[in-house]
């Protein structure tokens, strides 16, 4: 079975079945810097379950797509352990590696390409050096831009650079797609949520909703001339929806994806903890209950897309 024809048949069969489309592990909640928009950053004492627990779970959930997270997952020393854990040669998941950045040297790159990682998704928040000071960390931008640098000159690129829209940002989000087309990378975007450090000023009010529609049809154009960005119509409509409201109800955390935690239990999403042991477990004690609206995260927006525009936004993809 080719690798194309296993993501089709097991995202077929779980969108009937209500086994999860993606699944995040994060693998740590440590982190090497102070985001503005996160709750993470300070020192955690945690438990860590082993490389091969998570690899025993992805086999159980049998994910589309398996996100490896954090916090910074690069703190982890057996982070390409983990990746060889969730890895199937051409055969599904898909394994995405989700970091800021700071310690992805050229080599390491190459190592966790090699252990399995099939994109690598580097926060970009401002596209300038504006990025340090939100993320807290000197030099990160200047980092980001020789790293990317590098791997495109040597033509083994997989990155894509996540940027969360808020207000702050709002106008530097076609400059974030036009950095994304220099570099040689791909650009996604997903909405600002408060609920992670109860700061809705970040949140694009009222006022400022009629630009933001402007630079949403600006995005969805350079799409369409440069096929940089990857973020869905779909998400860009329902971003704006939920920048709107405030809200966005129907949300399907612990059906349609979920989250493992640094230990090996599952929660049914980054922003609400638990410790679940099953899947079943997080559908009937949390999924069946939740009227939870106030996010439209990337994992969100990606996972709840009509069956249509998942088959069209990753046609050609693998």
């Amino acid at each position: 079975m080719t690798r194309s024809l296993s993501l089709l048949k097991r995202g077929a069969v779980n969108y009937c079945s209500g086994r999860p489309l993606c699944v995040s592990f994060e693998v740590t909640r440590n982190c090497n810097a102070r985001c503005r928009h996160c709750h993470l950053g300070e020192p955690i004492d945690e438990e860590r379950a082993a490389p091969e627990v998570f690899g025993k779970i992805c086999r159980e959930l049998k994910p589309v797509v398996a996100q490896v997270s954090g916090g910074e997952p690069l703190l982890r020393d057996d982070i390409e352990a983990i990746v060889g854990a969730l890895r199937r040669k051409n055969r599904a998941p898909v394994v995405v590696l989700t970091t800021n950045g700071s310690l992805l040297t050229p080599d390491k790159y190459r190592r966790l390409f090699d252990a399995g990682v099939d994109h690598f998704s580097i926060s970009c928040d401002f596209p300038d050096e504006r990025h340090d000071e939100f993320r807290k960390i000197p030099g990160l931008f200047g980092r980001i831009k020789d790293l990317l640098g590098s791997l495109k000159a040597n033509g083994r690129h997989a990155v894509t650079l996540a940027c969360v829209v808020h207000r702050e940002n709002l106008r530097d989000l076609l400059d974030i797609a036009e950095l994304g087309r220099k570099w040689g990378a791909h650009v996604n975007f997903s909405a600002y949520t408060w609920l992670r450090t109860s700061e809705r000023e970040l949140l694009i009010p009222p006022e400022e909703l009629a630009e933001l529609k402007t630079v949403i049809a600006r995005l969805r154009e350079h799409k369409r001339r440069y096929g940089v960005v990857r973020t869905s119509d779909f998400v860009f409509r329902k971003m704006i929806e939920y920048f709107e409201h405030g809200a966005l109800p129907g949300c399907r955390a612990g059906e349609r994806f979920l989250v493992v935690n640094p230990d090996g239990s599952l929660s049914p999403c980054g922003l609400i903890m638990g410790e679940y042991r099953s899947q079943r477990e997080v559908v009937e004690r949390f999924s069946r209950q939740n009227t939870c609206a106030d996010c439209y995260t990337s994992i969100r927006g990606n996972s709840e897309k009509p069956a249509r525009y998942l088959i069209m936004d990753n046609l050609g993809g693998h």
